[in-house]
């Protein structure tokens, strides 16, 4: 059965490299929306720990479709006293009452697949909702958490994309609603913040590993960790040449607090790791952090074909703010099996 708790070394790395951040948060809320997967989990673990060791007496209120559930998954979290979870949809929650200086608007669409609509409208018309909700409460900062999508396909001689890239996504393609989705929530998000003199920070997220990464779903890091659990194959459904690159998401959770609390006013960040590497490498560091002995099935022969990349340019990140990759992606993906399975990683 899979730890429900983070890794102690975790928690105290985010607040390692936090820990001179947090004075502002001191006896003040935190909103939070999509608290409850992947990226939620992080934040919530992590604050839940800083707020204790520093003493903050802070407190969280996490907007969740469904409480029980989480409760179920996270005893520990929904036991927390100074965390509240509200039940709500993002796209017409009740506003609850007080005021919230800091918001962290991490929710989308759940991690059922659906149709491009509704995940269009999801993300639109829930960032207008809680935008809305930032005024209401007389929030000061508000972190975006945005995609790297947003910058359509990555050109094969762009090795890494930086903010810069104005990319190219087609709005006529159905395959296209996340990433327009985001485009449009980014720019709601800053003309709101305009209007209305809150801080709005935009975190445009790549690729991550850590413990709670879907291993059933489009991720094909955690695809692979799924695959040499079971003690293979790994399986590699293209030719495995596409590049990606992997940000802990230890380093994930230092990198959103900071951006919040630290991050320039109307500016995006690209969150994520500049190590780049192929899939098929990928799944190579995969097999070597369970003893390299796991077999790797690559469904396609490569075909010369201009290399496919998603992968970010940090500088901005690391000149302004300080943020790097402090965990590789051997160390992660080990740290991540040891999680989900002690006996594999000594």
């Amino acid at each position: 059965m899979t730890a429900l708790k983070l890794p102690i070394e975790d928690l105290e790395h985010v607040l390692t490299h936090t820990r001179n951040i947090w004075e502002e948060a001191r006896g003040q809320q935190i909103f939070i929306t999509g608290g409850t997967g992947f990226f939620g989990r992080w934040l919530l673990e992590t604050f839940a720990y800083i707020n204790e060791r520093l003493s903050l007496e802070a407190s969280a209120t996490v907007l969740t479709r469904d409480p029980e559930a989480f409760k179920a998954k996270a005893p520990h979290l929904a036991s927390c006293t100074f965390l509240n979870f509200i039940r709500g949809d993002i796209r017409d929650f009740s506003f609850p009452e007080g005021e919230y200086l800091f918001i962290i608007h991490a929710g989308t669409t759940s991690s059922t697949p659906v149709e491009p609509y509704e995940m269009f409208d999801t993300i639109v018309q829930g960032t207008r909702r809680v935008v809305d909700f930032a005024v209401n409460c007389k929030a000061q900062k508000f972190l975006y958490v945005s995609s790297g999508a947003v910058y359509g396909g990555q050109p094969s001689e762009l090795t890494h994309v930086p903010e810069s890239y104005l990319g190219a996504v087609d709005s006529l393609q159905p395959g296209a609603a996340y990433a327009r989705g985001k485009q449009a929530a980014e720019m709601l998000c800053c003309l709101n913040s305009l209007q209305n003199g809150y801080e709005v920070k935009i975190a445009r997220c790549f690729a991550f590993v850590g413990p709670h990464l879907p291993l059933d779903s489009h991720f094909a890091v955690g695809n692979f960790i799924r695959d040499a659990l079971r003690g293979g194959p790994i399986h590699i459904q293209g030719d495995g040449t596409p590049h990606r690159s992997y940000l802990y998401a230890a380093d994930l959770a230092i990198w959103l607090w900071t951006l919040l609390f630290r991050g320039q006013k109307s500016h995006a960040y690209n969150v994520g790791s500049h190590h780049s590497l192929s899939i098929a490498d990928t799944a190579h560091v995969v097999s070597a952090a369970i003893g390299g002995s796991i077999p790797i099935n690559i469904a396609q022969a490569a075909r010369g074909d201009a290399t496919m990349r998603y992968v970010p340019d940090t500088t901005l990140a690391e000149t302004e703010l300080g943020l790097h990759s402090h965990i590789l992606l051997d160390a992660a993906v080990r740290r991540t099996v040891s999680w989900l399975n002690p006996k594999v990683v000594s």
